[in-house]
């Protein structure tokens, strides 16, 4: 997919974060950008962002948890700006920062309903439009590098499950998708500024449970701004890249290869040992 200027994007998860740095950067190509966000105060303002630097933009409030909302989107979107050509399916959360034994029921539960099955209702309300716009469609997956290596200093183990499953989601997507001539990539940033490990409980559903919000009283203190953070804004020119090279996974951060590279040779090891080598 590689002339954009004039076609229709949808980013869920634009309101803020990595979603908002891939809207900006869709806008600058001349796309035009449908920013759907759960918080449509938050969308709004990405669109408006949008707008001022010349683009053009519509902001829609979504639940990528209800199928009834995210088809409501869709049929507002292909009213107002079009068929999409371009599917980001960003929105994400982070339930829980502690052990495994301190998630609950509740953090799985809501992770998943958003990291994983929000990612497969987006995906199915927005295919069809998609497949109007093949053999130059394509859709973008946001995982997480923790969705390719797992880091017990970062005790995020439902959000990492979450992950891993994306990666392996998209994967299969894009087999499928391929001789209908819609790209699949699944972006795996490392670490990104943004909001997500503070704003997740805000539009948490009680069915799941109360989340202890971070820095609350007997809450996890909020972590430090880690100096390695990418700029959100970066984030966007790189996810272009790979969209016009049809590439499966979009890395961030050369400098976290090591850690995949050991992942992968303790992976080989063990076929060594199965082998009895």
């Amino acid at each position: 997919m590689n002339d954009l200027k004039g076609r229709v994007a949808v980013v869920t998860g634009g309101g803020s974060g990595i979603g908002r740095g891939i809207a900006l950067t869709l806008g600058a190509e001349g796309m035009k950008v449908a920013v759907a966000d759960i918080e449509r105060t938050s969308a709004d303002a990405v669109a408006a962002e949008i707008e001022s630097a010349g683009g053009r933009a519509i902001a829609i409030g979504v639940d990528v948890t209800s199928v009834g909302s995210l088809a409501e989107a869709a049929g507002e979107i292909a009213t107002r700006i079009g068929a999409v050509s371009l599917l980001c399916a960003n929105a994400g959360v982070l339930a829980r920062i502690g052990s495994l034994e301190e998630h609950t029921v509740g953090d799985w539960e809501y992770t998943l309903s958003v990291n994983v099955l929000g990612i497969v209702k987006t995906v199915g309300a927005f295919l069809p439009a998609l497949r109007t716009n093949a053999p130059d469609a394509h859709i973008v997956t946001t995982a997480s590098l923790g969705g390719l290596v797992s880091d017990v200093r970062a005790p995020i183990g439902a959000y990492i499950a979450s992950k891993y499953a994306c990666v392996g989601y998209s994967e299969m997507l894009r087999t499928e998708l391929a001789a209908q001539g819609i790209g699949v990539s699944v972006l795996c940033p490392g670490v990104v500024a943004s909001n997500l490990i503070y704003t997740s409980a805000d539009n948490r559903p009680d069915a799941f449970g109360e989340q202890v919000r971070l820095g609350a009283p007997g809450g996890t203190p909020p972590p430090p701004p880690p100096a390695v953070a990418m700029p959100a804004e970066d984030v966007g020119p790189i996810v272009i890249r790979a969209i016009r090279a049809n590439r499966f996974l979009v890395l961030t951060h050369p400098r976290t290869k090591p850690l995949v590279e050991d992942r992968f040779r303790a992976m080989l090891a063990d076929f060594d040992f199965a082998a009895g080598g």
